[in-house]
């Protein structure tokens, strides 16, 4: 969760709190009103602003706008507590919006980090940076560290951790070594690996997931 999020949950916290206690006044004391108001400025004072603003910039019929038209039109009708309680659950809405939008794009990022870029392919003994498309079955690469995984291969040289978060949300790092197989888009985190490819790039693990 964003700071701003954060920021807003309390806010909305603080709005129920005074909104409850609006609820609580209301017919004992003359001044129950005014919690309604508290509760209503915390929750949505940015609402009318927003409003405004798009109007200046051309933007009338937005969401901002009907709100601040449905619980003014409430607050003017007497129902001060409906007009709190639609703002407040419509910004308690709005976060769960926005914080399911912000976890989408992290797992699309978290998707776009595991793409290779490059593959260090050995042959006759020299390595040359290559695109993935461009290795073959039976091509031996070498991996090293802080590299990502390019290609679905068996490790035919050298041992090493493996972070395969990205891939299975596991935390802990992977051991390998000889022998081993070992899947792209797992990121090597120390030794120096030499690895025989057993997939081409458009069937590697990491294609599959991207697709």
């Amino acid at each position: 969760m964003t700071k701003k999020q954060k920021t807003m949950m309390t806010r909305l916290m603080i709005s129920g709190v005074f909104l409850i206690a609006g609820v609580l006044m209301e017919g004992k004391v003359s001044w129950a009103w005014a919690p309604f108001v508290v509760s209503y400025l915390t929750a949505g004072y940015d609402i009318p602003l927003k409003a405004l603003r798009n109007i200046k910039n051309g933007q009338v019929f937005d969401e901002n706008f009907l709100m601040t038209i449905a619980t003014f039109g409430a607050i003017a009708v007497g129902s001060l507590e409906e007009a709190v309680a639609v703002m407040l659950f419509y910004q308690v809405g709005e976060l769960f919006s926005d914080y399911a939008v912000n976890k989408s794009r992290k797992s699309i990022t978290d998707l776009m980090d595991i793409n290779p870029e490059y593959a260090n392919l050995l042959k006759d003994g020299k390595e040359e940076q290559v695109d993935p498309d461009d290795v073959e079955i039976d091509d031996i690469i070498v991996i090293k560290p802080g590299e990502k995984v390019p290609l679905d291969g068996i490790i035919t040289r050298g041992a090493s951790s493996l972070d395969t978060k990205a891939l299975t949300g596991e935390s802990m790092p992977v051991e390998v070594k000889e022998g081993m197989d070992i899947v792209s888009g797992s990121i090597n985190l120390n030794g120096v690996l030499e690895v025989r490819v057993t997939k081409l790039f458009d069937d590697s693990t990491v294609a599959k997931i991207l697709e």
